[in-house]
């Protein structure tokens, strides 16, 4: 998974034209890297329960291997189904990533739907800066036409788990 968090985050300053490791000493040395493996069993009533709440991560990236059952994001107002293919790797973008992106990449909120035939099994990676390591938006992403629009900040990932458990996002504690 440290080979793909390189490879992401080269490829992701590349897109911008950005120098490749920007992201990665963001990041720092010391970056980590959490598992988790969820299973979600069969519900018989998916129209009232929710698998897992929508919110957006607090990580710089999410990465997420699924089987074939129920994640979806929020674009405009609408929910959309993350295409299905349980041999992918989806790359789901948090808010630190927003924040050193200056707002050019932005964290997805999402929610995990229940299904009342089948389970549901996934194992989400959260890449992190490393404790204590400030990070912001990358000095080449802001110019006249694109003003800084998140200060630096350190620890965000605690931030953000206060604001979640309240269900609630703490992105607005990151803004200039």
């Amino acid at each position: 998974m440290k080979m793909v968090t390189e490879i992401t985050s080269k490829a992701m300053a590349k897109s911008l034209k950005l120098e490749e490791n920007c992201f990665l000493e963001q990041f720092g040395k010391q970056a980590q890297l959490h598992a988790r493996f969820n299973y979600y069993s069969p519900c018989q009533r998916p129209d009232l329960v929710l698998g897992l709440k929508p919110h957006a991560d607090g990580t710089g990236y999410t990465i997420i291997l699924q089987d074939e059952v129920g994640l979806q994001v929020l674009k405009d107002g609408k929910w959309y189904t993350v295409p299905k293919d349980p041999t992918a790797l989806f790359v789901l973008m948090g808010d630190q990533m927003e924040v050193m992106s200056n707002g050019i990449f932005k964290g997805l909120v999402h929610r995990v739907v229940s299904n009342s035939e089948r389970d549901r099994i996934s194992v989400a990676m959260f890449y992190t800066p490393e404790l204590g390591k400030e990070i912001g938006p990358e000095d080449d992403l802001v110019n006249m036409d694109r003003p800084r629009i998140y200060k630096k900040v350190t620890d965000y990932a605690e931030t953000h788990w206060k604001f979640y458990q309240r269900g609630l996002r703490a992105l607005h504690t990151a803004h200039i």
